[in-house]
């Protein structure tokens, strides 16, 4: 299935240029499915990686990133944040708070690697700093709440309430984070291009459907 899948998502994607941004449930596979579908594609994948980036081309230490990374904060000021980067880092870069800086630094890290060529970036609020980008995809993974449970409690050797607890706190960061930052809902069908229930469809037929997505988003933007 996985060989019959890679062969017939590499047919006809060779005119791609679309960057593809994934938001994800925590347990929907999300991780997952972005890996092969970088790795169906040949192109490069964001996740974790992305703090790295930030951290290089900031100057900022990795582990400001790591430990802010989708970590909700009540002390951002969105307004003073988005000015700033539209006027540049500058002076104000210097007075910002840590937590701006550190957005601030991933925001742009995420514009320089869409620069560079098509890839996959999972999380961070990828969809909204790309969102005036014409080839950009966005996507959520989600699936049912009993799915995850099983597929986490299986993945880190938890029980079926550990792992429920996990998706519930991990969830909730991620939603804060993203609502916060971007004024948008977290897991809205209307904030995402393509939504999609990995746990109805099964990692691999949720690939490929994303694929499929994607060939038409191409289709679209060539017949315009």
């Amino acid at each position: 299935m996985a060989i019959e899948l890679s062969l017939r998502l590499r047919e006809n994607t060779g005119y791609m240029k679309t960057i593809i941004t994934i938001g994800r449930q925590y347990g929907s596979a999300g991780h997952s499915i972005g890996k092969i579908l970088a790795d169906d594609l040949g192109i490069k994948y964001y996740d974790k990686e992305l703090l790295e980036r930030a951290a290089k081309d900031s100057g900022l230490c990795q582990e400001l990133f790591e430990n802010h990374d989708e970590k909700p904060t009540n002390s951002f000021l969105y307004s003073l944040v988005m000015d700033s980067y539209s006027f540049g880092y500058g002076s104000t870069m210097m007075d910002m708070p840590l937590n701006q800086k550190v957005f601030l630094a991933q925001f742009d890290a995420i514009k320089k690697i869409s620069q560079d060529g098509p890839c996959v970036i999972v999380g961070r609020c990828a969809d909204y700093a790309l969102a005036d980008w014409n080839d950009c995809f966005s996507i959520f993974v989600h699936a049912d709440l009993d799915w995850r449970i099983n597929r986490i409690a299986s993945k880190h050797g938890k029980t079926p309430k550990e792992a429920k607890d996990m998706i519930t706190k991990t969830d909730k960061s991620r939603a804060s984070y993203y609502n916060y930052y971007t004024n948008k809902k977290w897991g809205a069908a209307r904030s995402y291009n393509l939504c999609i229930d990995s746990g109805k469809l099964g990692i691999d037929y949720a690939t490929e459907a994303i694929i499929e997505s994607i060939k038409i988003f191409d289709r679209t933007k060539i017949s315009k």
